[in-house]
């Protein structure tokens, strides 16, 4: 008789895995080998042939999360979902339903295997999100909303509705402002966090946030604050998910300094996913060469 045949191990078993590794990260124990899952100093997380396509599609797709440990340098993950010509929202703010249900999934997975989920003021207000994992098993990270002209309401959910640890970010001399209208539990005061020209000062914020442990950082939004993060060369990865809809006139995504020849412009190495209807462009911007075929420092 031939010996059975187990079925492959799916995508909720590698699921189960890899919230084990990241509770391992939180607590800051070390990387361990563990079923049909091997890790090395040297390369992080590999796969055996035990895994179906499925789920070795999700493990390449989230294992630089996975590869980080307690002690690594504080690794940042954006996201954008954008129309086809590059907007983010309406010129109103509404940017509901740009991409479909399988990328907000995917959202709150990188929610669920992140420290913390970092937002800006524009998108915090415009959205009232509650940036937490409820969509997928997994702990909720902490919540961060940079708002350093303190100008949101403390009623917005992330502030009142106590579903996950939240920071309100904002310069030192204003944080016991802040604390009276959220909470001292819920404030984060940075000194210096903006400069002259009230731009955050992103490392500085990294900084901070590694001091409370919290160094894999996802910044899911909006277009203003992803492009602070790479603008500062602060971001190591972008997911951008592209949906088939056109936004007239709408608000731009990225914004990031002028290139004057396509020979100066960043090419990232990257990988393309379906997501249903969309399509999701993973981007190592620390992989990045110029269209010339050299390295890149535009991020």
């Amino acid at each position: 008789m031939k010996p059975e045949t187990l079925p492959p191990l799916d995508v909720d078993a590698l699921w189960r895995r890899c919230l084990h590794i990241v509770r391992q990260r939180r607590l800051g124990e070390p990387p361990q080998d563990g079923p049909a899952l091997t890790w090395e100093a040297s390369q992080g997380f590999a796969l055996g042939d035990e895994w179906s396509a499925q789920a070795v599609e999700l493990f390449t797709l989230v294992k630089p999360l996975l590869d980080r440990t307690s002690g690594s340098t504080p690794w940042v993950i954006g996201q954008l979902g954008q129309s086809l010509n590059g907007c983010i929202a309406t010129r109103s703010g509404d940017a509901n339903y740009i991409n479909g249900a399988e990328v907000l999934l995917h959202l709150h997975r990188l929610r669920a295997l992140s420290d913390a989920v970092v937002v800006g003021a524009a998108t915090a207000g415009l959205d009232n999100p509650q940036l937490t994992t409820r969509r997928v098993e997994g702990d909720n990270p902490v919540r961060v909303v940079i708002d350093p002209a303190l100008r949101l309401p403390a009623s917005l959910r992330v502030f009142s509705d106590r579903a996950a640890p939240t920071l309100l970010v904002c310069d030192a001399e204003r944080e016991a402002e802040a604390a009276s209208r959220v909470g001292a539990d819920q404030v984060l005061g940075v000194p210096r966090l903006t400069g002259p020209d009230g731009i955050v000062d992103v490392r500085a914020l990294q900084a901070a946030l590694a001091g409370r442990g919290l160094r894999v950082l996802f910044v899911e939004g909006g277009g203003v604050t992803v492009s602070h993060f790479m603008r500062q060369g602060c971001m190591d990865r972008l997911h951008l998910s592209v949906a088939a809809v056109v936004i007239g006139d709408g608000r731009p995504g990225l914004s990031l300094p002028q290139d004057l020849s396509m020979g100066d412009c960043a090419r990232p190495a990257s990988r393309v996913y379906r997501m249903g209807g969309d399509v999701l462009w993973d981007l190592d911007l620390r992989a990045a060469t110029s269209s010339a075929g050299t390295a890149s420092t535009s991020t």
